[in-house]
């Protein structure tokens, strides 16, 4: 998981406190600023029944912004971070440009999944097998796998643990106050 730190942007505790410091000033106050990878800087506002929304399923976590955050600053404290990271990367994979195809795979692939990978994900050898057989001709599907099976794990594993943390109970405490 966190072998060869220094081949991260920022280590692993930065990144937590980094984490701690934004969520709880999204716990404290009901009008913030969330950054994200594809909307920087956009308000939102952790509304009243939202958090209640991402306790009816895992793809609903997923698809809230304020949800994915704090599902993120979770599984950093969890150290399992890599896992959406993973996740989101072959979300992004998929609308990647076939010229762009083979170098951002093998990117995703030496981060995630090869041997001594930085941020290696917990798949079986068979599916690593089959990804690894998929990067010799990259395509946008090349990851569909190894993604599914990653889902899987965080939503059988990570996510009824999340609705259980101190994290997540918070904030739902905090929406209906707010």
């Amino acid at each position: 998981m966190c072998r060869a730190l220094d081949s991260l942007p920022i280590t692993c505790l930065e990144r937590a406190k980094e984490l701690k410091a934004l969520f709880g000033s999204l716990l404290q106050k009901s009008d913030h600023s969330i950054t994200s990878q594809s909307k920087k800087n956009e308000k939102q506002r952790l509304n009243e029944d939202e958090p209640s929304k991402w306790r009816e399923s895992f793809e609903k976590l997923l698809c809230s912004q304020n949800g994915l955050c704090l599902f993120r600053a979770f599984l950093v404290s969890e150290f399992s971070e890599e896992n959406i990271a993973f996740y989101l990367a072959c979300d992004d994979y998929k609308t990647t440009k076939p010229s762009k195809l083979a170098t951002k795979a093998k990117k995703i692939y030496d981060e995630f999944i090869g041997c001594d990978a930085p941020r290696e994900v917990n798949l079986d050898h068979l599916t690593k097998a089959i990804t690894k057989e998929n990067m010799d001709h990259p395509r946008q599907s090349c990851f569909e796998l190894a993604q599914e099976k990653i889902y899987t794990l965080m939503e059988k594993d990570c996510y009824p643990r999340f609705l259980k943390s101190s994290i997540y109970l918070e904030a739902s405490r905090k929406a209906k106050t707010s």
